[in-house]
């Protein structure tokens, strides 16, 4: 099973618009990936209300887990994500 640790980089935390552009990175994945603070109870990645749920704020760290061929690779495209402050980039042109 592979794990990392990320701190949130959206200024409005893990809500609205940046927990929308996880969720949707995170249901493309190979793998069923999870997200939750250390420490605490997961939840799927590729749920918008369970991650919304968490609440978690700008700067406080996850947890992300997940098993099987391409983990790693998902789990590291995954963190950079949330990494990032998601609210104050612009949405691409569709």
């Amino acid at each position: 099973m592979a794990t990392i640790r990320v701190k949130i980089g959206s200024s409005v935390g893990l809500h609205a618009r940046p927990a929308g552009l996880f969720v949707q990175a995170a249901a493309k994945q190979p793998v069923q990936v999870t997200i939750g603070r250390t420490g605490g109870k997961p939840v799927p990645a590729a749920s918008i209300l369970a991650v919304m749920a968490l609440g978690v704020k700008h700067d406080e760290e996850v947890e992300l887990t997940a098993d099987g061929d391409g983990a790693d690779a998902a789990l590291s495209e995954l963190a950079a994500l949330l990494a990032r402050d998601l609210d104050a980039e612009e949405p691409a042109a569709s």
